[in-house]
């Protein structure tokens, strides 16, 4: 009798929802690792300020929300300084914008490769979130230069306690969010490839239904559950709460964003796994 054979990897033509293994993504890291690489290389090569980029575009978009949306709107920013408040929702709004927006370019941009080469897909969306989580941590630091000195020279006083130790879980659920829209759009768009410039109309519209450039409180009291619908709100009014002891955080309403952060990309995995490879005949 021939002695049975036992195979690492099997690779045929059945899907399923649950994709790749945690061991057969643990196998791949090395290439996780090589894809975040590349992104930044992508990213910053061949250009005069290089990873200067990752400073220089939220401050000159600071710049502008400060002189325009401060100076000449007049929107007011509650007892927050409005470069902390602004910059606070710049970073935010930053990063779950790329995440949302590289991962919803999956299959476009990547169809040469995947109709090639076997790896686990979900390795590029994961290497797009992951570069984008490292931008917002760099970012993060030169949020903390400007909280230390509006502390230490402009008498800001934060009213912090211990949710302050809780702004990590709007990160995640922010970048949740961005991440399962992208996977679940970058199956649909890749089939229906017109339906990607109203997508990117309504991400644009989308800022102005969430607190970037305006806190809750600026709203009247009954128009505010019609913002706090958009599952972003209370993650970014919870971010600011965290960090500056300032912001509307309603449990009901943040209880909706989490769950709704957790069913997005669960969702958005389940898709992205078991459509993944007849996209590819498709794009």
């Amino acid at each position: 009798m021939a002695e049975r054979k036992h195979w690492e990897w099997e690779i045929n033509n059945s899907s399923s929802y649950w994709g790749a293994s945690l061991a057969e993504l643990w196998a791949y890291r090395h290439l996780l690792a090589s894809l975040v690489r590349k992104n930044f290389l992508v990213n910053y090569q061949q250009t005069i300020l290089g990873p200067a980029w990752m400073f220089l575009q939220p401050i000159l978009t600071l710049a502008t929300y400060t002189l325009i949306f401060g100076r000449l709107v007049g929107l007011s920013t509650g007892t927050l300084p409005p470069v902390l408040f602004y910059f606070s929702g710049i970073i935010l709004w930053n990063f779950f914008n790329e995440c949302f927006g590289g991962t919803a370019n999956t299959f476009r941009e990547n169809a040469q490769v995947f109709s090639k080469v076997y790896f686990p897909r979900i390795i590029t969306p994961l290497s797009i979130f992951c570069t984008q989580f490292i931008r917002l941590f760099i970012q993060l630091f030169l949020l903390f230069l400007l909280y230390c000195y509006y502390i230490l020279f402009r008498d800001f006083i934060p009213r912090l306690d211990t949710w302050f130790f809780v702004f990590p879980v709007a990160l995640l659920a922010v970048g949740s969010i961005g991440m399962g829209l992208g996977l679940t759009l970058s199956v649909i768009t890749a089939k229906y490839r017109d339906l990607s410039g109203f997508v990117q109309l309504g991400i644009r519209l989308l800022m102005f239904g969430t607190p970037v450039i305006y806190p809750l409180t600026y709203l009247a009291p009954d128009m505010r559950w019609i913002i706090q619908l958009n599952p972003l709100t209370s993650l970014f009014e919870l971010f600011r709460f965290s960090l500056y002891g300032e912001g509307v955080v309603i449990f009901p309403f943040l209880a909706y964003s989490l769950f709704f952060a957790a069913l997005l990309l669960a969702i958005g995995l389940l898709l992205f796994n078991k459509k993944g490879d007849s996209i590819i005949d498709i794009v």
